[in-house]
């Protein structure tokens, strides 16, 4: 589609208040730098463990003052890595950011007598902790359990941020092996099942990720169960500097691009729709092979759309054997690391598997391809009050529409977002989102025509 001229006064430059880094070898040496950045990146992604923050400023050599002489930022207290760094940004609709970040990496981009340019990767404290910390001890219980004491355990990463960990369902239990925490937070969201009705056996896998409210840990299908914070619209009508937009939405979205790529092959190797597991129990020589179908169990997944593609009936089916596009095979691991006493080891859970993959492993191998089948990039006027994980509710008018007030109803609807950038200037501050769902039809939502 055709870019919009980017107008609206929210895109104007908002305000890095503070941007101030204060010195590892002497504490009551700091500087602020928000004067002297040119470009601000901010990143969350709900495939990302922690926030980033990317910086640009330019350092003309008298910013500390060392000895009677004023010295570049680098040189000055000196700049050597992992310093404290106080930012605070502010959008045009008085939304705000309040972070404490580290430098992880100082990249000088180019320097002349007068003046250097400097590119600074600021990162979550967690970002440090966790190349330090490992996992030797033993966890048992349910899954969300033990993200929560793996985040807040001093032993472990011990961050006091705030929480959002949605409960599971099932039970796991495990030895860190001297794993990294976020290895272990990654490693166990594809094997959670979430608190919610006929989960079991039909849905499973989280994400665990940060934003700037503090660490989430959530399943699939509670994040676009969720209800949509923004209402946006994307045409081709100009944008009256934000004062047309119609009845319903929040705003329009200034440019919009879609990944239209469809490639049937590549969903069908990951196993998207159809995945059979093939079981063994070495104990019993118990075998069996359950193929769970993403048909069969759409009924209960939370679609952000109508319905999962549906493809033609040809292929598939005894027409041709079978329907299964991806195989995998697995050990039931009965009686490994069963819970309780001695006696209840060896008399009530020696005969119990520590792990189901008849309902979670394939359940959420589907899950997550499935979630990528539609993706969209917006760009908007600067908003911080979006988050990675978020759901917004999207229209733009179907192909040949113009400037119809018809929303697509194969395209428009809700979509999750997947991950985040917002973009500061001393001119212009932006948005840019890139949105997944898992399924097609546009669902109605008040306060806007179908």
């Amino acid at each position: 589609m055709a870019e919009q001229q980017l107008t609206s006064r929210a895109s104007e430059s908002s305000n890095i208040n503070l941007l101030n880094i204060t010195s590892n070898k002497n504490a009551s040496k700091q500087v602020d730098i928000s004067n002297g950045t040119t470009d601000l990146y901010y990143y969350e992604s709900i495939l990302q463990e922690t926030i980033r923050v990317q910086v640009m400023y330019v350092d003309s050599g008298n910013s500390v003052e060392v000895g009677g002489n004023y010295k570049s930022v680098i040189e000055g207290l000196p700049l050597v890595g992992q310093e404290s760094v106080q930012l605070t940004i502010s959008d045009n609709f008085d939304n705000k950011l309040s972070l404490t970040l580290y430098v992880n990496k100082v990249a000088p981009f180019g320097e002349d007598s007068k003046k250097s340019v400097i590119s600074l990767d600021l990162v979550s404290e967690e970002y440090f902790i966790n190349e330090q910390a490992r996992l030797n001890v033993r966890f048992d219980g349910k899954i969300s359990d033990h993200i929560k004491r793996i985040l807040t355990d001093k032993r472990f990463l011990g961050t006091e941020k705030t929480l959002d960990i949605e409960p599971t369902s099932n039970n796991y239990n495990f030895i860190g092996n001297n794993k990294k925490p976020f290895y272990i937070c990654t490693w166990l969201s594809k094997k959670s099942i979430p608190s919610v009705s006929n989960a079991t056996g039909n849905t499973a896998g989280y994400f665990f990720f940060e934003t700037s409210k503090g660490f989430r840990f959530k399943s699939i299908d509670k994040l676009l169960e969720a209800k949509p914070v923004k209402k946006l619209i994307y045409n081709e009508t100009t944008d009256g500097r934000g004062t047309e937009v119609p009845s319903g939405y929040d705003g329009k979205v200034a440019e919009l691009t879609t990944d239209n790529t469809i490639d049937v092959k590549t969903k069908l190797e990951s196993g998207a729709y159809s995945t059979r597991i093939i079981l063994f129990d070495p104990f019993n020589c118990y075998y069996e092979i359950v193929e769970p179908r993403a048909k069969e169990t759409e009924k209960n997944l939370k679609l952000a759309g109508n319905e999962l593609p549906v493809f033609n009936k040809k292929f598939g089916g005894e027409s041709i054997g079978s329907d299964f596009t991806r195989s995998t095979y697995m050990l039931i691991d009965k009686g490994s690391l069963p819970s309780g006493d001695t006696k209840t080891q060896i008399e009530e859970k020696s005969k119990e598997p520590n792990f189901d993959p008849k309902n979670i492993l394939n359940q959420s191998t589907m899950r997550y391809n499935q979630l990528f089948t539609i993706k969209k990039t917006i760009t908007i006027p600067g908003d911080f009050s979006l988050h990675a994980g978020e759901t917004i509710h999207l229209d733009a008018p179907a192909v040949g529409d113009g400037q119809s007030k018809d929303s697509s109803r194969e395209f428009g609807g809700i979509y999750m977002i997947a991950d985040l950038c917002h973009y500061i200037t001393p001119f212009q501050t932006f948005t840019k989102l890139n949105l997944v769902r898992d399924s097609y039809g546009r669902k109605p939502i008040s306060n806007i025509p179908v």
